[in-house]
Parts: structure tokens; sequence; C-alpha cells
């Protein structure tokens, strides 16, 4: 077996610990999760983690980068597939939510996430930075399967992306609590109101 380069090193040794630090994380909560867990779960040592990340809250803004690619693929995908309003609606819609507890569990852990770092600039910043980024990303693809379908947003695409992302946070984060939301119709109706169908 061919040994690997210091790079390829480096990049495995990155994947594993962003890897770890996701699965430590979302079972513990951000605030509990420790870096000596995460370093263990990954095989290294702490500094590992610091070196790569640069401590706990790099480490998550790196595995909500990567969360990001993966939905923005996904959800490309199943826009593509969308024939009309509807279909667009229904492509919308989380598919996280039919796993009540892992949707819950993330939610819960972002906003732990974000009211710790609300008091330091610098990470608040860049937790706004890359939401801005991920967001404008997500208005592009919509937007392009909105034109493409006909629609006529109620209002801006930016402002939708961000309502929608606030509101289907927010509901999780109720649905961990009270099982009966039914988080896909409220979502449903609130996206039918603002991507009308064409007349």
């Amino acid at each position: 077996m061919a040994r690997l380069t210091r790079v390829e090193q480096q990049r495995q040794t990155h994947e594993r610990l962003l890897e770890a630090g996701r699965v430590v994380i979302a079972k513990r909560g951000f605030l509990a999760a420790t870096i000596e867990e995460i370093a263990a779960e990954a095989g290294y040592t702490r500094g590992a983690v610091y070196k790569h990340f640069g401590g706990k809250e790099g480490l998550w803004l790196a595995t909500m980068a990567a969360q990001a690619e993966v939905h923005l693929k996904l959800l490309d995908e199943a826009l593509a597939g969308a024939s009309d309003q509807q279909e667009l609606v229904r492509a919308l819609l989380p598919v996280a939510f039919a796993d009540d507890g892992e949707a819950a569990r993330w939610s819960a852990t972002t906003a732990e996430f974000l009211a710790a770092v609300a008091g330091q600039p610098e990470t608040a910043a860049a937790v706004v930075a890359a939401q801005k980024r991920h967001e404008e990303r997500i208005v592009a693809v919509l937007d392009r399967h909105c034109r493409r379908l006909g629609l006529r947003p109620a209002l801006p695409l930016p402002q939708v992306v961000v309502v929608l992302g606030s509101l289907g946070g927010g509901l999780a984060l109720r649905r961990g609590m009270d099982p009966d939301v039914d988080v896909a119709a409220i979502l449903s109706g609130v996206l039918t109101v603002v991507l009308p169908a064409a007349t």
C-alpha cells in the first residue's frame, strides 16, 4: 500500500476531524462537546483540532460549510425535477423533518452555537458572512428555477430565503418540544403565498 503524501495526510486528518466534530457535536451539543472528545473520536490529540480549525468554533464553521455544499447540491437537484409551482414548493420542504430527532438536535445545537458566539464579534462576523454567502447561492438557484417555471415571487428572493431559513429553524426547535407541530404544512402554506402559481 502506497504511503500518503504529507498533503494527503493533512487532508485525511482534516476530514476525520470534521466528521468527528459533526458526530460529537450532534450527540452532545455545541457547549457540552469538548475538543478532547472530538479529537479522540477522530483518533488524534486536541492539538490537531487547533491546528486544523483553530478551536471548536472554527470546526463548527467548517462543518456548516460542508453541510451547506451538500444542501445546495440536493436543493438544485430537487428543484430541477419540479415542473410546476406545487412541485417546486414540495421540493423546497426540508427532507430533514422526516427525521424529527435529527432536525431538532441540529436546530437546538445551531441555536446554542449562535447564542455562544453572539458576544464574540469576530466569530459572529464570520458566521454572518458564511450565512450570507450560502443564502446568495440559494437565491441564485431558486431564481433560476422560478424563471424556468414562470413564477413571480411575492417578495424579493433574498427575503424569501431569509424568511424560510428562519422559519424552518424556529419550527424545528418548536417541533423538538411539540411533536404535533406540522412543519411541512406550515412551510408549504408560507411557500405557496410567497411563491404563487403563475397566472
